[in-house]
């Protein structure tokens, strides 16, 4: 082996931990191994940002703006109506929710789908009585699924399809992925239906309803002592006496910044010390006003919370594309800049119980804001959050539905008859939807996830080095030792099943960059068709269902459901292998090995 492929393999490893470790988000990680494999002259210099300039990145984000338009202009809003009517079994219920998650993931960005259909599935939960952990998780695995079945369903057919341009001339069109995307549906979402959202576990699907998941009649509040408060040199022990009917419990004590591990019942209070409390909404308002406490933001600012007039309470939970990941709680001043209170936090279906001020939000958290509506609508139009309510966004135009819709058939059928390659038909269309305000030129690039076009542009060069340096060529004569006697099938199924491991704990579209170059080299070694591989490469870079961080929407479900990151393999791993036993022979009957 040359030295710059041990370099490139060494990097390729190295940003494998980095994806892995979760400590700096997957966009800097590929492209800081972008830029070290420049200072290492293992990618020419001239060719360092030419990923981003590939059809790939701007296909990917005219998509991302299509998405948002088709969903913000309402030309979604029917679906609501249509699952409602099927929500009376809960075989219906999942059913309705897996087919039009995976009718929409066909034709905008999946995550798009999952954001539309995931306030829709919990409010149908509350009005069945049914556990959102039976539904949420059917619903994510089912719009992963139906991103397969077109070339822009899902960030890793764009890859692909533009691969095959730069090996034969020619991308796969829009429905090419069709006939095997929906065999794999079909049987995807039959499995899911019948038998899948049995497979969760009891408690989640049983035993939780969706304001359990959070305890929103049970609030977590932080309460300071004021120097006019009856409790001043009283201990927690004669508060509990004094307050002996009362539901509040003091769950937290705080004294100089300095949180003790165990509530000190003993110890008289003093002016400025903070007490945690846990109650009803109501109970929490007069025991607060009875004892004169005053309830602080994170900057501790006295705040009046329970008598603003028109506010109103939303639990909204954090989408993996949201610009509040990684932020603190202290550092949004939340009511200094929005007007909002956040009452509590949950993570993983648990309610975070210390002080929110240091509190790292993730994708999958969910945030109980209290406020005046139009300021909880602008924070979460602003951050990208989804409420577990559904509700009126009110900036929806008449006739902007049918225009996004019209424009958006228009960009296909462009494309399908030939007249221009899609990637053209779909930047055009999404500049069509911002000209005609369907998507407001101030949140053109709100809509775009700049983490996934950063991630891809970073890693084509990566792949192409993987090409040109001769390592994918090693690594399929060395690994895979192919000879006269290997069987292409069981290839084909190995690349399957590869791509779909690494794709459960690595970014979908960093997967398919990677191991792309692996299977066209594969197949050039068999004197076979690239086209199988390059399949078998899409669907298994889509297929991540064992963990929740494989892929966004997982990721999304976590909290609302209520699921645990063990949760996932129950119905993730045979999910995966009837997506094999169903995928190879399709590809092999639809892209024939040998032609």
């Amino acid at each position: 082996m040359e030295i710059n492929q041990l370099i490139l393999l060494f990097l390729i490893i190295l940003a494998f931990v980095g994806f892995l470790w979760g400590k700096y988000r997957y966009d800097i990680v590929a492209l800081t191994i972008l830029l070290s494999a420049v200072v290492l002259r293992i990618i020419p210099i001239s060719d360092a940002f030419s990923g981003f300039g590939h059809p790939a990145v701007f296909m990917v984000a005219a998509v991302l703006i299509i998405s948002r338009a088709l969903i913000s202009s309402g030309t979604t809003d029917m679906v609501a109506v249509i699952i409602d009517s099927f929500t009376k079994s809960r075989i219906g219920h999942i059913f309705t929710l897996c087919v039009m998650a995976a009718f929409l993931s066909a034709f905008i960005n999946n995550v798009g789908a999952l954001a539309l259909l995931m306030p829709i599935a919990i409010q149908t939960c509350i009005k069945q009585g049914r556990s959102p952990g039976a539904v949420l998780m059917p619903l994510s695995f089912a719009s992963i699924l139906g991103g397969l079945t077109t070339s822009i369903g899902t960030p890793p057919n764009i890859i692909i399809s533009k691969y095959r341009t730069e090996l034969i001339g020619s991308a796969f069109e829009m429905f090419d992925f069709t006939p095997v995307g929906i065999l794999i549906v079909t049987g995807g979402v039959l499995f899911i239906t019948l038998i899948g959202w049995r497979l969760i576990p009891k408690e989640k699907r049983e035993a939780k309803k969706t304001r359990e998941l959070f305890d929103i009649d049970n609030y977590v509040l932080e309460v300071k002592i004021p120097k006019k408060s009856k409790l001043l040199g009283l201990s927690l022990k004669e508060i509990d006496d004094m307050t002996d009917e009362s539901e509040v419990s003091v769950v937290g004590f705080i004294r100089k910044d300095r949180k003790y591990p165990s509530v000190p019942r003993r110890i008289p209070l003093q002016v400025g010390d903070v007490l945690i409390l846990e109650g009803e909404q109501t109970e929490l308002n007069k025991y607060v006003t009875a004892l004169r406490l005053e309830l602080i933001d994170t900057k501790g600012k006295k705040i009046d919370l329970f008598t603003s007039p028109g506010a109103t309470l939303s639990e909204v939970v954090i989408p993996a594309q949201s610009s509040l990941e990684s932020k603190t709680i202290g550092g949004l001043r939340l009511q200094g800049k929005y007007g909002l209170n956040l009452l509590g936090v949950s993570r993983q279906g648990r309610p975070f119980r210390g002080r929110m001020k240091a509190f790292k939000i993730k994708v999958g958290d969910i945030l109980l804001l209290h406020g005046l509506e139009d300021h909880l609508n602008e924070f979460i139009n602003t951050f990208g959050c989804l409420p577990l309510a559904q509700r009126d966004l009110k900036f929806n135009k008449k006739g902007q539905a049918f225009a996004a819709m019209s424009v958006f058939i228009m960009a296909i059928l462009v494309s399908v008859l030939g007249f221009m390659p899609l990637q053209i038909s779909l930047v055009i269309a999404a500049g069509l939807m911002i000209l005609m305000n369907i998507v407001p030129p101030s949140k053109m690039y709100e809509s775009i996830d700049w983490s996934i076009i950063v991630l891809i542009g970073a890693m084509i060069p990566i792949g192409s080095a993987l090409e040109n340096t001769g390592t994918a060529a090693y690594l399929v004569q060395n690994i895979f030792k192919i000879n006269a006697d290997t069987s292409p099938y069981l290839l084909l199924g190995a690349v399957l099943i590869i791509t779909m491991t690494v794709s459960d704990v690595l970014n979908n579209a960093a997967t398919a960059v990677l191991m792309a170059p692996i299977a066209y080299n594969i197949s050039f070694q068999l004197g076979a068709n690239p086209d199988p591989f390059l399949m078998a490469v899409a669907i298994g870079a889509s297929c991540a269902f064992l963990t929740p961080i494989g892929h966004q929407n997982n990721a999304m479900i976590m909290g609302p459901g209520g699921y645990e990151f063990k949760d996932y393999w129950r119905m993730g791993l045979p999910l995966e292998v009837i997506v094999t036993v169903v995928a190879i022979p399709a590809i092999i009957y639809f892209w024939p090995l040998y032609t």
